[in-house]
């Protein structure tokens, strides 16, 4: 009798997830899409109003978390007071663009603040206390295809970025012996509420769909199956990688 492989679940029924910076675009969608896989879901960003909002909206138990990311005693305490995450969307970012010569060392600070150091120590957070509770899980990181090539206008977020996938491929090799995967997803531009008044800008909007081989700017509904798939057994094999999900950008 021939033994048929079952393909790996995408369903997250059990599991606890944390989506960080999910009030609105991919983490909202983010977090939507886990929800609707079975996980139970914490929406965390900085505004009360948006969150709680965006968590009714998702229904089906998700509740929302006032955390702001940048505040680590917050952070440290945030993690302490809960059980532990098997998934960590850690998605709260943010850009200054402008020339390298126009940087400020407060724009590098904000930048490289955000979307490094708090991603490190939210990162590290959610995995002590998985290693604590002897359980495994998935750590996923919002990276960029910014992580893999170079901009213009965009010398800070590329560091960060690039930063963001070094640190992801160590935290794969110290959290394998856990059973703790790590992965980062690598958006092309997504059409969100902040971007969009850069895509206001004709010629900015014709210089990134020159550069997207798909024809199209992303959609957060483009980067739902990227999430799911790193968080559920679908991907058990994958650590210390990343979904490149940018229409081709990279591929030149």
């Amino acid at each position: 009798m021939i033994a048929i492989p079952r393909t790996p679940s995408f369903r997250l029924d059990g599991k606890r997830a944390l989506v960080t910076g999910a009030g609105r675009g991919i983490g909202l969608a983010c977090a939507a899409a886990l929800a609707e896989a079975g996980a139970q879901v914490t929406l965390a960003a900085r505004t009360a109003g948006e969150i709680e909002a965006a968590a009714s909206a998702i229904g089906g138990g998700a509740c929302a978390a006032v955390l702001d990311v940048m505040d680590l005693a917050a952070v440290e305490a945030f993690f302490a007071g809960r059980e532990a995450f098997h998934i960590l969307v850690n998605n709260a970012g943010t850009n200054r663009p402008k020339p390298m010569w126009d940087a400020s060392e407060d724009d590098f600070d904000a930048v490289m603040g955000l979307n490094v150091k708090s991603a490190f120590f939210v990162a590290q957070a959610c995995a002590k206390r998985l290693i604590a509770a002897g359980e495994v899980g998935s750590l996923i990181h919002m990276g960029s295809q910014m992580g893999h090539v170079g901009g213009p206008n965009r010398s800070l977020y590329c560091a960060s970025k690039w930063a963001m996938e070094g640190m992801n491929k160590a935290f794969a090799l110290d959290l394998a012996p856990h059973g703790i995967r790590s992965n980062t997803i690598a958006p092309t531009f997504i059409e969100t509420p902040l971007t969009q008044p850069f895509f206001a800008d004709p010629a900015f909007k014709t210089s990134v769909l020159d550069k997207i081989k798909l024809g199209r700017i992303g959609q957060v509904e483009d980067l739902m199956g990227a999430v799911l798939f790193l968080a559920s057994d679908a991907s058990a094999l994958m650590t210390g990688t990343s979904l490149i999900v940018d229409g081709g950008w990279t591929a030149d």
